[in-house]
């Protein structure tokens, strides 16, 4: 019999037991995760495999580490390679402005009046459906199939949608043509009563629908056109045959326009969209133009800073 008198000695205390160091690694990977994300990610596992050789804690650190310096890592690359389109395209319009590429054409000869033509579009018939990138029943012009949709309301002899054009026409149309966006365009003919009675912005819209309808792969390249060689308001504008002088190759679009096939649906879209409702959108009709919307957002910032707009876009593409 084991005795438990006074002077038998008191078993050994047990000791707590003591909680695992945490990983060192696992805590800079997550403080660098909002910083520099590649750093984070390549600390992140290699905490984790510490974790398992040591036993020590902070695994959901590291993995938050990880998951954290991945979506830093995704946004910034995005954001790099806008940055990097944008930079070009200004770049190109550099070099062409110091080559003396013109950005006008004389503006002397009067408008060809709008006749019907054998070989054009029927004009006393409202367009419908969808030929080459104009969409008649949504009432624009449509070019990509991205995830992101950029609607562009402009008129052909707005010099504020020059500007938006040559800062951001090109990064546009490179995202269009590889369906990283929907660009969808709306041409307006607001100035009209600015071309000396000649109905400049109607004619140049139809002259891009014919275009888009006819040679609907360069109908991007037609609309970087219209804008380099913009007549001034208070001007008559191009006449017909300067409008389709314009056309970068493909199909003649003369007969097309000089019919009239597409006036009344141009200026039927600057109707719709000043009165909206602009599906989608967080206004409820376009105001002026150019109007920018990307999602439906409205870009409020600068034409002519390519960064400030990349920026915007980019926002979109994260959630």
């Amino acid at each position: 019999m084991t005795s438990t008198g006074p002077d038998q000695p008191e078993p050994p205390a047990q000791p707590f037991p003591q909680a695992p160091k945490t990983n060192t690694l696992a805590v800079v990977s997550l403080a660098l995760s909002f910083f520099i994300g590649v750093i984070a990610i390549v600390t992140g596992f290699l905490a984790l495999a510490q974790i398992r050789a040591r036993g020590e804690a902070g695994r959901g650190l590291a993995l938050a580490g990880i998951i954290i310096g991945s979506v830093a890592t995704v946004f910034t690359a995005l954001v790099v390679v806008l940055m990097v389109v944008f930079a070009a395209t200004m770049g190109t319009v550099f070099v062409a402005a110091l080559n003396g590429i013109p950005h006008g054409l004389p503006s002397s000869a009067s408008p060809t009046p709008h006749a019907g033509s054998p070989n054009a579009p029927d004009a006393s018939t409202e367009p419908s459906g969808k030929v080459g990138t104009a969409d008649f029943d949504a009432g624009y012009l449509t070019v990509g199939t991205g995830p992101v949709t950029i609607d562009v309301y402009f008129d052909p002899m707005c010099p504020f949608c020059r500007q938006f054009e040559q800062t951001n026409g090109g990064s546009l149309a490179l995202a269009a043509t590889n369906d990283a966006i929907t660009l969808r365009l709306h041409s307006m003919t607001f100035l009209d009563r600015l071309s000396q009675g000649t109905d400049y912005s109607t004619r140049a819209s139809s002259a891009l629908t014919c275009q888009a309808t006819l040679n609907p792969e360069l109908t991007l390249d037609y609309l970087a056109a219209l804008f380099a060689n913009q007549p001034a308001e208070d001007t008559e504008g191009l006449s017909d045959d300067e409008l389709v002088a314009l056309v970068p190759g493909g199909a003649s679009i003369s007969d097309c326009l000089t019919s009239g096939a597409y006036d009344a649906w141009s200026q039927a879209n600057t109707e719709a969209a000043v009165t909206g409702p602009l599906d989608g959108a967080e206004i409820p009709a376009i105001s002026g133009t150019p109007t920018v919307l990307v999602d439906g957002a409205v870009y409020r910032g600068s034409l002519t800073d390519p960064v400030e707009f990349a920026q915007f876009v980019t926002g979109a593409f994260t959630p």
